[in-house]
């Protein structure tokens, strides 16, 4: 399987979607090293562009995301991922999902935090 990561700039968005529940975690973005690294360890690996390297999905946290199937989209250009999400969050704040804050009128968070990132993250 070939992706289209000329579109990009040598990236591709990855959907990030719990395989049980079907809710969206988190978008991040893959380029061809994550993209193989990916395929090969079955973990899911992303492309960080604020720290411009090749980062798996909990490698600090330990909140690992187990790739369950992978969905290419019709240009090619984009990845979807039905993941197993080990850990209770995706999200890097502490929430379950990167989406825990909805627009209704304000900014609202829906969710409540799992874990406390000062006491998880080093900095």
């Amino acid at each position: 399987m070939k992706l289209d990561f000329d579109k990009m700039d040598g990236l591709v968005p990855a959907i990030i979607q719990d395989a049980k529940t079907g809710k969206v975690l988190m978008l991040a973005y893959m380029n061809q090293i994550a993209w193989e690294k990916t395929l090969e360890t079955g973990n899911a690996w992303f492309y960080s562009r604020s720290r411009d390297k090749q980062w798996m999905k909990g490698e600090e946290s330990g909140n690992v995301q187990k790739v369950k199937e992978v969905f290419i989209d019709c240009d090619d250009d984009t990845v979807l991922l039905k993941v197993e999400q080990v850990g209770d969050a995706a999200c890097h704040k502490g929430y379950q999902s990167c989406f825990f804050r909805k627009l209704n009128g304000e900014l609202t968070v829906i969710e409540e935090k799992v874990f406390d990132p000062d006491k998880v993250y080093k900095k």
